[in-house]
């Protein structure tokens, strides 16, 4: 879906408006989802580690032991996406995610499923900030074009507007 916002001529893909990609508190105090990762190199070196993970667990039957160690790197690696997260995503994270049975080794499956629903979440993670920066950097052209046009000299109007008083033609 593509829809057209004229005031700003950008095209937005998917019918959601970047600029109303933002988190509010109950303080009613906007954050930005690039402020809520706190750590954003580690979630991206943990991310890229998970994704990697998913993609063995698919390609080989895994033992007994093999299992039983993704089930351990599953459960740290969740740990340590939490510290560079701040509370809000940690507490969606904690929701999203379901520890595995500590008795047995998780089969195959399970392991798939929970990796790539962990890596799924990463993934929508790094979109919501790659929008969020989309937003913050048409809000900054936004503000630098309306600074150009208040600080035009005088005689120049604005594209499409009534000529200026000015001494040139």
């Amino acid at each position: 879906m593509s829809t057209r916002n004229d005031d700003d001529d950008v095209e937005i893909i998917g019918g959601v408006d970047p600029r109303m990609m933002a988190i509010t508190d109950d303080d009613s105090d906007e954050r930005s989802l690039t402020d809520l990762v706190e750590q954003p190199a580690k979630v991206m070196r943990i991310g890229t580690m998970i994704k990697q993970l998913l993609e063995e667990v698919r390609a080989a039957p895994l033992d007994d032991a093999s299992r039983n160690r993704l089930r351990e790197i599953h459960a740290t690696s969740i740990r340590e996406l939490e510290e560079g997260l701040a509370p809000e995503l940690r507490e969606e994270l904690d929701r999203l995610t379901l520890p595995f049975n500590e008795d047995a080794a998780p089969s195959d499956a399970e392991l798939r499923i929970a990796q790539a629903q962990l890596v799924g979440w990463l993934e929508g993670l790094f979109h919501g900030i790659q929008t969020a920066l989309f937003a913050q950097q048409m809000a900054a052209r936004a503000q630098l074009e309306k600074m150009r046009q208040g600080a035009l000299p005088p005689g120049v109007g604005k594209a499409g507007g009534a000529p200026g008083h000015g001494q040139y033609l």
